[in-house]
């Protein structure tokens, strides 16, 4: 199949600065933000917009520097309207010594869609030091086909969402969705980085990747029966989301992200992800329980 207007490098450049321009947030008020939504034909919002912004929000009050993120815990509660703004009020639960908690909740026609608990941690050299290893074998990005590439048979079935520039760049090592389907596995591994540069800002890169953390960990679920997230008659959609941040990264750099299958059943799937760093340092663990469900 002939592939067509494919989005140049500058155009996804600008694609990813457009993101980082969505994920930031207007001041209203103390411990009160204000996100925009894109103008995406979409029938929600991505929930990893929201739950980017919403870390944004909890970051910009914490005032003590060097205090980064280092878990936050999240849930979906109602879709969000993406031709409306979001507001972000943030709750200074506590600073300690070296640890602040925050609770936001994201709200839309006077009701919560979205509430997030994060906590943040000062830099602390001490310590024993392990992790899980990345799996072995893998073949490298660079030998692997981009998003356009990968999917050029299937841009009909996508529509006009194939053609758009891409802030992220997906990489699968084990097929694409829609090309393994009717096979059964547990796991897949992707590859994924920001297309383009950033800046050297650890909250954005920390914000980067939430937003990026969800566009394929759901999908997982489906792996053991051999289904893509487009099967007629099921419906999908992001219930909670808790990631933990172990070691320093940057998301404009190739990072290989796990992810695993663990339950499947009563109409919700859990998986959980390993993200490395590309000389296999292990940088955030995700977990993310998800609606699974036939409607016909």
């Amino acid at each position: 199949m002939t592939v067509a207007n494919i989005p140049s490098a500058e155009e996804n450049q600008q694609a990813l600065d457009d993101l980082v321009t969505l994920l930031d947030l207007e001041v209203i008020e103390v411990n009160i933000f204000r996100g925009a939504s894109t103008d995406e034909d979409r029938v929600r919002v991505f929930g990893g917009q929201v739950a980017g912004q919403a870390l944004i929000a909890a970051s910009r009050t914490v005032d003590e520097p060097g205090r980064h993120v280092h878990s936050l815990h999240a849930y979906f509660l109602r879709p969000g309207d993406p031709k409306r703004p979001i507001l972000y009020e943030v709750d200074r639960i506590r600073d300690g010594r070296s640890f602040s908690t925050r609770r936001v909740v994201a709200i839309q026609h006077g009701k919560a869609i979205f509430n997030l608990q994060a906590s943040f941690h000062d830099e602390e050299p001490n310590g024993p030091n392990h992790h899980i290893s990345m799996d072995a074998e893998l073949t490298p990005p660079d030998e692997l086909p981009d998003f356009h590439t990968r999917m050029a048979p299937h841009q009909d079935r996508i529509g006009d969402w194939y053609h758009r520039p891409r802030p992220i760049d997906l990489r699968y090592v084990d097929g694409d969705p829609m090309s393994r389907e009717g096979g059964t596995n547990e796991s897949q591994h992707v590859w994924l980085r920001a297309n383009g540069s950033l800046p050297d800002d650890p909250v954005l890169q920390a914000c980067i990747l939430t937003y990026a953390s969800d566009m394929t960990l759901l999908d997982t679920t489906l792996l053991p029966f051999g289904l893509a997230f487009d099967h007629p008659g099921l419906q999908m959609a992001s219930l909670d989301h808790a990631m933990w941040f172990h070691r320093p990264f940057r998301v404009d750099d190739w990072l290989m992200y796990q992810q695993r299958a663990i339950s499947t059943g009563g109409a919700r799937g859990l998986a959980g992800g390993a993200i490395f760093t590309a000389d296999g340092a292990l940088a955030v663990s995700v977990v993310q329980e998800g609606l699974a469900r036939f409607t016909q």
